[in-house]
């Protein structure tokens, strides 16, 4: 098994949306995951969808309003990272998000054929309107007629132990995170269980929270996985990806 991170966009957005309390603006990247094991190719989120960062987008005067920028420049989409590993959208076996918001199923559409992984509660809060504008769903981007496959709690994908998905609610009512057995250790994306490292060490929670007691929760959670001598990859950490904009680099492998 091979892991792969690749940069599917950036946004600009205000600090305190990702932690209460901090001023001004802050570019952040776009992760997404290319996990190629013996018995399928999997991506783990998707970054932003083509077309978002253009202003002929409806979509992009939406986010504009609420003070996010997109960027996706050309070839950055997860087709593309995908293309540049040697490998068609058309291989990918599973596609598994970790919440529904756009920019981590963005580029679902691109990804037609392989069924979607999800949180039942997840899924379930994505198909409810009212929740929807709450939460800061856009069936746009998940929506899309997939299969889906809703797990409830952890969830061994391949059935080694070496890809599996845990539960990491709060941010959104079912957001999972990313558990992989390598050579060198446990890696564990987060998502956005955890923006950044210095909230692991913190517990400073976002400006908006969808369930504040359970994504401190899924914070303790992770920073035992942490203390137990896992690697963790930060949903949209900067320091993590300096210069790692271009070709998917290779993260943990057995």
């Amino acid at each position: 098994m091979r892991v792969y991170a690749a940069i599917c966009g950036h946004l600009e957005v205000e600090f305190d949306r990702l932690v209460a309390g901090e001023t001004g603006f802050i570019r952040v990247p776009v992760p997404a995951y290319i996990i190629d094991h013996p018995k399928g190719l999997a991506v783990f989120d998707t970054g932003l969808r083509r077309g978002l960062s253009e202003t002929g987008d409806p979509a992009h005067s939406r986010y504009a309003a609420m003070q996010i920028r997109a960027e996706l420049p050309a070839n950055a989409d997860i087709g593309s990272r995908l293309a540049a590993l040697d490998r068609d959208v058309k291989e990918v076996r599973y596609l598994i998000n970790s919440h529904l918001h756009f920019d981590h199923c963005g580029g679902n559409h691109q990804v037609p054929d392989a069924p979607l992984l999800i949180q039942k509660r997840e899924w379930s809060a994505g198909k409810t309107p009212e929740l929807q504008q709450k939460v800061g769903y856009d069936p746009q981007d998940f929506a899309l007629g997939h299969d889906t496959i809703e797990v409830d709690g952890e969830h061994d994908l391949f059935g080694d132990g070496s890809v599996v998905l845990i539960p990491t609610f709060g941010h959104t009512p079912g957001h999972q995170s990313l558990k992989l057995k390598t050579a060198k250790g446990d890696i564990v994306l987060t998502a956005d269980a955890c923006y950044f490292r210095s909230v692991l060490e913190s517990l400073r929670l976002p400006r908006n929270v969808f369930d504040r007691a359970a994504m401190r929760e899924s914070l303790l959670r992770l920073r035992a996985l942490q203390t137990a001598g896992a690697k963790l990859y930060f949903g949209h950490e900067p320091k993590d990806w300096r210069g790692a904009s271009g070709t998917p680099i290779l993260i943990g492998e057995v």
